[in-house]
């Protein structure tokens, strides 16, 4: 194993800087070899040391001990490095510290110096280009660039042009002109009007949750940092996601939200108009408005978001990703900026985070860089840090994509500006994320009506007493004479008086009840549901049309020979034929002629491609170059685009993003796929807080497909069920659509309802695994070119109907096995009712199948899943109730695991399954 140099082992191993030891050791390897082959600044900071003559001896010798017998310019090279790799250490980043901390090997004896050393004059060719000046003169100017209030992370970046950008930045903020007067003041405007807020509400509506970002004021200053920078940038669109700290101060001053509506929420006859269902707490709510800065409109979208806090981040990348295509920007994506508002403790703890910060620069998730703020209250409701996580910074995670950290003091708001325009350029120019880290504190507790001092009496007892951002920076500009004490005065007191007079103004449009609170939201109007059939049929050109494109290779394109064989040879057979037309094939006639017609398709999940059961195909490799063709994107000149991507290992953040995407893009059918569909519960936070409950709760539709895997064939509990059961029971008020069909042609007939209605609304699909190529599970041709989709199912014996005595209901799969059960034992007197469409439940559809069977006497439910699990405990009480009959229950017992692990006992179970079918009652 490679032995540092003393000095570079020290650093390399320090808790600060433990995260670039491999970088250390695998460049200075490769400097030994060829010293051409690093980056000047590496090289000049290993030029002089002799690997045998500094390391540390038995004796254990400190490092500095040796670092002083190598020459004067390696040891002021190193010092420069030093300042670069460890200064943020040192850094004056805590508002409520009393001294900056201290890191030993940032000592004068650590670097190979002594006292006397202070004096000599020096320069380095890798600082300042070389300026001569004194050794203290050196040190004093590092440490106001590196451990002021900005403390610098980004050295851990290996592209030498990535970081030597930043470098470059850092280190030329001491040059840079003084920000104008103008500037400054509007500044303290911002921080004013926020603290008059916080003021006011908590003054008037005393005992209200508000989530007050009181001590973090800062971040305000962060966001017009970004605004104003929007002209410079040609940036059209800010996307953005926070939790609920400082959300109602980010809604009202950055996004300016009516003053009339915002207080109108904390009223105490306050009653939400909502457009869908129940309305949400007023820091959950989203907002959509547009700002002018020099003449140049910037539209403000911000999320709304659950308590759920971190899920939210991924929603933005899918939204913002969605807003760069309908503003055509897919290439570069410069014209819409995601930014992120994070705490610490989530940012941190959460894992979604590290998903999201994963999909950052694949193909299909990239956003072109997002910039993160991270509101550093130095605690996590009541957690201190070192509960909290294992790292030094919150930010630490982000080091997984080579992201930039600038840590800041919240006390400094020209720090924080300055940070802010530096990472705003930095996305701009590398389209890479990058992390600011405000240090600061709150206020108050968790909420105000939480007592901090039960659990940090001397915390709080420093924060009582400390002066708030706006208090500092006013005296600031103050004592510089950019401001006189009349002038500030003046300010706050017209803030005061501008928010009195919106309170008033709230009583007047009470009492007349003409307060608009959807002027400005997010909130999407749409129909309500109906059962009413869409026309969803295509016609016999168009099926050719796609057929013929689904068949076609460019010339010269080499497929494999057993997938030209068994797959697009078949469908080439199939076509002509007319059938019988698989799953697979129906599902590419339903992408295909969406896309003919003009109508996007994105399609997202682990090993879509190609499908997890060899299925798809949907990008053919040449089996020698590996070239890809995608033949949904060759259909016709005029077609629209057909994205298909194999994701990350990730469902939670994935998911996430599609749903997003679907948000911001509805003109699109935007999927998502399980690789197996009891991998959905690794999302079941956006399924819960998004997906199920938006629309009543934020007024945000959304027509995200969910491609979930399911079916008993005897491969155990892991891969069987996608927990059919879980999805019904957040059923309500029409938020979602579940199905489970049983024909190429009925999904054809989904995928395409799905965009031809006047409003949106999820579906959540029980795809099939076996019935991918069973050969009953098939359509013909006039399949596609006639009908529509049926939400219920049911086909008549040959027999007259008035011979049926047993109606059995299903969904699914089951369906066959019945199928070749009834038709084995030669049985004339049973008919099943499939229910393809499991929710929204058309009764009247089921009252029509049942009243064709009058001679029915025993009906069945019967289903393949467990009887605590499946459709049973949701769809039997409705069929008693509906029919006022006695509905037979003919599956499973009751549970703990989803299914078995044992093939023979499927099988055993199965059959009694069936049994029971067509015997019980």
């Amino acid at each position: 194993m490679l032995t540092l140099p003393v000095p570079l082992l020290s650093m390399a191993t320090s808790f600060a800087n433990r995260f670039n030891a491999d970088l250390l050791e695998q460049n200075y390897e490769n400097w030994r070899k060829d010293p051409n082959t690093v980056d000047p600044t590496w090289s000049a900071f290993f030029e002089g040391f002799e690997l045998g003559s500094v390391q540390v001896g038995k004796n254990g010798h400190a490092a500095s001990d040796k670092a002083a017998d190598a020459p004067l310019q390696t040891r002021v090279d190193g010092l420069v490095y030093a300042y670069r790799t460890l200064g943020h250490t040192i850094a004056d980043l805590d508002p409520l510290a009393n001294r900056r901390p201290e890191n030993p090997l940032l000592s004068l004896r650590e670097l190979g110096f002594v006292e006397k050393d202070l004096e000599l004059p020096v320069s380095s060719k890798f600082y300042l280009g070389g300026k001569q000046m004194k050794l203290r003169e050196m040190i004093a100017s590092l440490e106001v660039i590196y451990c002021g209030r900005v403390g610098a992370e980004f050295m851990h970046i290996q592209n030498p042009r990535v970081r030597n950008w930043v470098r470059d930045q850092i280190e030329g903020r001491t040059g840079v002109p003084a920000i104008p007067a103008e500037t400054q003041r509007r500044m303290l405007c911002q921080l004013l009007s926020v603290e008059s807020f916080e003021n006011f509400l908590h003054n008037r509506f005393k005992g209200q949750k508000r989530f007050s970002i009181e001590g973090g004021e800062a971040l305000i200053i962060a966001l017009y940092g970004l605004l104003e920078s929007c002209p410079q940038h040609r940036v059209a669109e800010i996307v953005m996601g926070m939790a609920h700290r400082g959300r109602l101060s980010v809604i009202r001053e950055f996004l300016q939200k009516s003053l009339p509506v915002m207080f109108a929420a904390f009223t105490e006859n306050y009653m939400p108009d909502t457009v869908a269902g129940d309305g949400d707490v007023k820091y959950h709510l989203g907002y959509l408005t547009t700002r002018e800065v020099d003449g140049h409109k910037v539209e403000l979208r911000l999320s709304a978001n659950p308590s759920h806090l971190e899920a939210v981040n991924p929603v933005v990348q899918g939204m913002a990703r969605a807003r760069q295509r309908a503003r055509k920007d897919t290439i570069e994506r410069s014209s819409v900026l995601p930014v992120l508002i994070h705490g610490d403790a989530a940012f941190a703890g959460q894992g979604i985070v590290a998903e999201t910060l994963n999909m950052s620069q694949l193909p299909g998730y990239r956003t072109g860089g997002t910039v993160h703020f991270i509101v550093n209250n130095q605690i996590g409701f009541t957690t201190l840090p070192a509960d909290a996580r294992s790292s030094r910074y919150a930010t630490d995670v982000a080091k997984m994509i080579e992201a930039p950290v600038l840590h800041v003091n919240g006390d400094d708001p020209v720090a924080v500006r300055f940070c802010s325009e530096l990472a705003f350029a930095f996305r701009q120019q590398f389209k890479s994320d990058i992390v600011i880290d405000i240090y600061c504190y709150r206020r108050y507790g968790h909420n105000e009506t939480d007592e901090p001092l039960f659990t940090q009496p001397t915390l709080y007892a420093e924060v009582s007493t400390h002066p708030s951002v706006g208090t500092l920076y006013k005296q600031r500009l103050v004592e510089s004479g950019t401001l006189t004490v009349d002038d500030a005065h003046a300010l706050e007191a017209e803030f005061a008086h501008r928010y009195e007079g919106a309170l008033a103004e709230v009583r007047e449009a009470e009492a007349n009840k003409d307060l608009n609170r959807f002027t400005e939201s997010t909130a999407v109007f749409q129909p309500p549901y109906s059962h009413q059939p869409v026309n969803t049929a295509i016609s016999k050109e168009q099926l050719d049309l796609v057929c013929k494109g689904l068949t076609t290779v460019p010339e010269g394109f080499r497929v494999l020979p057993r997938l030209k064989k068994f797959f697009l040879d078949k469908r080439v057979s199939t076509w002509k034929s007319g059938g019988p037309f698989d799953w697979s094939f129906g599902e590419a006639l339903a992408f295909g002629s969406l896309l003919i017609e003009g109508t996007p398709v994105r399609l997202s999940g682990q090993d879509s491609r190609r499908g997890t059961f060899s299925q798809r195909h949907s990008v053919l490799y040449d089996e020698q170059t590996r070239e890809r063709h995608i033949s949904l994107q060759h259909l016709a000149p005029d077609q629209a685009r057909f994205c298909v991507y194999n994701s990350l290992l990730s469902e939670n953040a994935v998911l996430g993003f599609d749903y997003g995407y679907s948000l911001n893009y509805p003109e699109m059918l935007c999927l998502w796929e399980a690789q197996f569909g009891d991998f959905v519960n690794g999302a079941q936070v956006i399924i819960d807080q998004f997906i199920v409950s938006a629309e009543s709760k934020w007024q945000r539709p959304s027509a995200i497909v969910l491609l979930l895997p399911h079916g008993y064939e005897g491969q155990g509990p892991e891969h069987s069920s996608a927990r059919l059961e879980r999805f019904l029971q957040l059923c309500a008020e029409n938020n979602i659509q579940v199905c489970n069909v049983t024909t190429p042609a009925q999904y054809f007939h989904l995928l395409r309802r799905q965009m031809r209605r006047p409003f949106r609304k999820p579906l959540v699909l029980m795809t099939p695994k076996s019935l991918l190529r069973h050969e009953q599970c098939v359509s013909t041709a006039e399949d596609f070119t006639s009908g529509t989709f049926q939400e219920i199912l049911h086909a008549p014996l040959l027999e007259k109907p008035a011979k049926v005595k047993r109606l059995i209901f299903c969904s699914g799969k089951i369906y066959y096995d019945l199928l070749k059960f009834r038709e084995e034992n030669k049985i004339s007197t049973a008919a099943f009712i499939r229910v393809e469409q499991l929710y929204p439940l058309d009764e009247e559809q089921i009252k029509a199948a049942v009243a064709q069977y009058p001679g029915a006497k025993t009906m069945v439910w019967c289903q393949e899943e467990s009887q605590n699990m499946g459709a049973w405990n949701h769809i039997g009480w409705q069929l008693r109730r509906m029919l006022n009959k006695t509905i037979w229950y003919a599956g499973r017992n009751a549970s703990a695991s989803t299914a078995v692990g044992a093939k023979a006992v499927h099988d055993r179970e199965q059959a009694l399954v069936l049994q029971d079918a067509f015997s019980l009652g």
